[in-house]
């Protein structure tokens, strides 16, 4: 018998609710507004009051409405069909509603419920299965999309009955699995997971090591970010937050990619909706959406929808990864996510934190990236879900709670700088600020070792010095005046100046200098820190501007050039000729 209760009082979206019998905390509610059902969740339980935040505007609702407790938390449908799909925080496919305004209390279902799938049983019967096991696939977008046991089913089972090979919707029964008791279940293609809870049905979660490609020079080469691995980007308004989640998105060795936009203006998730449908995928040359999910909350949605929708994005990730898959989660923006908390926290009038955040914040968003990572599933497949946050600090401040917090627990740190963004200098993001621990892991040494090269970590450590030793000439030269300093100070400017141009700066609407493959980044730090290496002889700082001016140049253009071709190898064979003209 399902709980009922009555309103008793309304702030905003807080509606404080007197119970008739038990509820428990996160429970899902439906708040009855003349005939339309508002959508809410339990936050708070004192004796018989329960405190609801509503997934609705709350406009029009008195005191007195009744209450409807539904049992569980709130939870999403996963099942084949998840792929290019546009969702909103609670999973309503956003394609299925009418209108230009979603309208209050229409919750659409997710997946496709009329189409057949094409299913082909992986188990046997008499096969020991347990939650997560494999028990067929069905072809989603080319994606093999594993049918798995429920998440929610906790025990041993034996397999009695699977379906042979052939078409099915996702409410076809495709098993039979008997308990040691002799209890049988049916299952079909679709499951219902909460998304506060993580899915853990993998046998360990190791340290990740491998090397996630992303195309983006400054993160590959400079601050590495591995599958599995977590990051984040803050940066103030206009340094190129979206551009570059988008670079990462589209070019990245991911499997699966969703897109959370967790609070974001309005337009800048129109610009999502509309520019994701026609990329081209590098790595299969169809649409980029095929593989991609977007889960969107404008900034104009209730604060509680916007924070449900990163949790949303998370657990469809977590589900991907159960079938071996490796997904990639861009997160854009966290502080928004965080903003809704604060907001929610203020109204049920708890104790503030910093800049009025909660105070369990930290806690919040470190049990949050804790759910990425690489596992090791039952079977032996591994799976991944690297997570990328960006943070919109107000002012482009870096010393405010959210990016602080985030720092502590995500292990690369992208910082977009103002200054760059105003030079042009895109992706802005300051190399001697941002870093990645992932570098001094021994595992992702090793790997770099046997797959790039043994003397790459080294060469990028030296390439961090060299820049920071450009900086502060930088800011000698400035105080002092180019004659205030000597020529070898001019050199080593340059020097970083050449990094700078070749290495870190990119071209991110250019068909070839958008996506670097690593081996194209290898022989680029080669080449640049050859150059650094050699030692050079100028009579004033004049020469040295010019000479270096001409080799960035070159180098350039060699980034546009498509890959040892003609046109490229004709470019490095030039600043080869450059270098040996005014070497020692």
């Amino acid at each position: 018998m399902l709980t009922k209760g009555t309103v008793k009082g309304i702030i905003s979206n807080l509606v404080i609710v007197e119970v008739e019998g038990p509820v428990s905390q996160n429970e899902i509610a439906y708040i009855d507004l003349d005939g339309t059902r508002l959508m809410s969740e339990v936050i708070k339980v004192i004796g018989k009051n329960a405190y609801l935040q509503v997934f609705e505007s709350t406009r029009g609702l008195t005191v007195g409405s009744t209450v409807e407790f539904q049992g569980h938390m709130l939870e999403v449908v996963l099942g084949p069909g998840l792929l290019e799909k546009n969702l909103d925080g609670l999973e309503n496919d956003l394609d299925k509603m009418e209108g230009i305004f979603l309208r209050r209390g229409e919750y659409t279902f997710p997946l496709d419920e009329e189409k057949l799938w094409d299913f082909k049983p992986i188990a046997k019967v008499g096969d020991v299965v347990t939650a997560g096991s494999w028990l067929g696939e069905v072809d989603e977008n080319f994606q093999p999309h594993k049918i798995m046991v429920p998440f929610t089913m906790n025990r041993q089972y034996t397999l009695k009955s699977i379906a042979e090979a052939g078409e099915y919707n996702i409410y076809n029964t495709i098993a039979v699995v008997v308990d040691d008791e002799g209890n049988e279940s049916e299952i079909n293609m679709i499951q219902r997971w909460p998304v506060k809870i993580p899915i853990t049905t993998y046998r360990e979660k190791h340290r990740p090591y491998k090397l996630l490609e992303t195309g983006v020079r400054s993160i590959d080469t400079l601050n590495p970010i591995v599958e599995g691995g977590t990051g984040f980007i803050p940066g103030a308004f206009g340094t190129g937050k979206t551009v570059l989640q988008h670079a990462i998105s589209k070019q990245a060795e991911a499997d699966i990619v969703i897109i959370a936009a967790c609070g974001e203006r309005a337009n800048e998730v129109v610009e999502i909706f509309t520019e994701f449908p026609e990329l081209i995928d590098p790595h299969t040359g169809r649409k980029l959406m095929e593989r991609t999910i977007i889960v969107a909350n404008t900034s104009n949605m209730p604060v509680s929808a916007r924070e449900a929708s990163v949790y949303t994005a998370m657990t469809i990730g977590e589900y991907y990864r159960s079938m071996g898959l490796k997904v990639l989660l861009m997160a854009d923006s966290t502080s928004r996510w965080a903003q809704a908390l604060r907001e929610m926290s203020n109204r049920l009038e708890e104790l503030p934190g910093p800049d009025a955040f909660p105070m369990d914040l930290s806690a919040i968003i470190s049990n949050f990236y804790g759910r990425a990572g690489h596992v090791v599933l039952n079977n032996g497949h591994e799976g991944s879900i690297t997570f990328i946050g960006t943070v919109s600090p107000a002012g482009g401040n870096l010393k405010e709670p959210v990016t602080e917090n985030t720092k502590k627990v995500a292990r690369c740190f992208y910082a977009l700088e103002q200054d760059r963004a105003d030079k042009k200098r895109y992706p802005a993001i300051n190399p001697i600020e941002s870093y990645s621990k992932y570098i001094e892991y021994p595992e992702f040494e090793e790997f770099i070792s046997e797959h790039i090269s043994s003397d790459w970590t080294l060469k990028v450590n030296e390439i961090r010095t060299r820049l920071l030793r450009g900086k502060e000439i930088a800011e000698q030269i400035n105080i002092l005046g180019d004659d205030g300093v000597p020529v070898e100070y001019h050199i080593t400017f340059w020097k970083s100046e050449l990094i700078d141009f070749i290495v870190l700066q990119q071209d991110a609407f250019d068909l070839i200098d958008s996506v670097t493959p690593i081996g194209r980044q290898k022989e680029i730090l080669d080449i640049v820190v050859d150059i650094c290496r050699t030692d050079f002889e100028f009579d004033n700082f004049n020469q040295v501007a010019d000479f270096f001016k001409e080799l960035i140049y070159v180098g350039k253009q060699m980034n546009y050039a498509e890959f040892e071709s003609d046109k490229y190898n004709q470019y490095r064979e030039q600043l080869k000729t450059l270098v040996s003209q005014k070497k020692i």
